[in-house]
């Protein structure tokens, strides 16, 4: 009974005095407008350097662009996102009045788009070269084979990839709190700074995160399903 009660009390405390509540419900949107708009960017940026990257491979053309695809690939994945968020906010913009969630948006969609183009390179590294001899054979040239025959084909043996990197981004952003953007797991280590009980607010965050990505995931499982049932027909 004692158990029941300072429980009821510490919950009281944490989330509905001064609407503590609010600090996660805010947190959450910003997440995830942080974690949808970093998506769009990533899928973009991604699929353009995986072209460069795969033309190349294919064709040892676009030598520079590739070059600079490679530079791009090898700082992003052998840093930190934490550490790219942090250079782009204090040393980049350091000396500009710059919104935070843009901030975070460009960290993060850069940091995404470099394990996107390596998804998506590796879906059109595995489309069959007879592909493209079948593109060449009713007279398309090599960007159009790529845009009507290749990438359609990519995209769907990656789709669950790059469903499954959504669900990593998503968990990614919980450290944009470092450059002080009030996201979900922020807003519950305000709580925490409050009222001095970490339990309550920690585990919150936690358990929405969870259920996000257990949601997330459901749905990927399910993509991945309808994919291999249409292989099938």
């Amino acid at each position: 009974m004692e158990f029941i009660n300072n429980f009821k009390d510490s919950f009281y405390d944490n989330f509905i005095k001064d609407d503590r509540w609010q600090y996660l419900t805010d947190g959450l949107m910003n997440t995830l407008i942080i974690t949808f708009l970093a998506v769009i960017m990533g899928m973009i940026l991604g699929f353009i350097v995986a072209i460069i990257r795969a033309s190349h491979d294919k064709t040892g053309k676009l030598g520079f662009l590739n070059f600079i695809a490679k530079l791009y690939l090898t700082v992003i994945r052998g840093t930190p996102v934490v550490v790219q968020l942090m250079i782009i906010y204090f040393v980049i913009f350091g000396s500009v009045d710059i919104n935070k969630i843009l901030v975070a948006v460009l960290a993060f969609g850069l940091n995404s788009g470099a394990y996107v183009a390596e998804i998506v390179r590796s879906g059109i590294m595995s489309i069959d070269q007879g592909q493209f001899e079948a593109g060449a054979s009713l007279g398309l040239d090599y960007r159009s084979t790529m845009i009507s025959i290749i990438l359609p084909q990519a995209f769907k043996n990656v789709l669950p990839a790059l469903a499954n990197e959504f669900i990593v981004l998503l968990k990614e952003t919980s450290v944009a709190g470092y450059i002080a953007i009030a996201d979900l797991t922020k807003g519950g280590d305000i709580i925490r700074s409050q009222t001095y009980e970490p339990f309550l607010p920690l585990i919150a965050v936690a358990l929405i995160y969870l259920v996000m990505v257990m949601f997330l995931t459901s749905l990927v499982t399910k993509l991945e399903r309808r994919l291999a049932v249409n292989d099938k027909r």
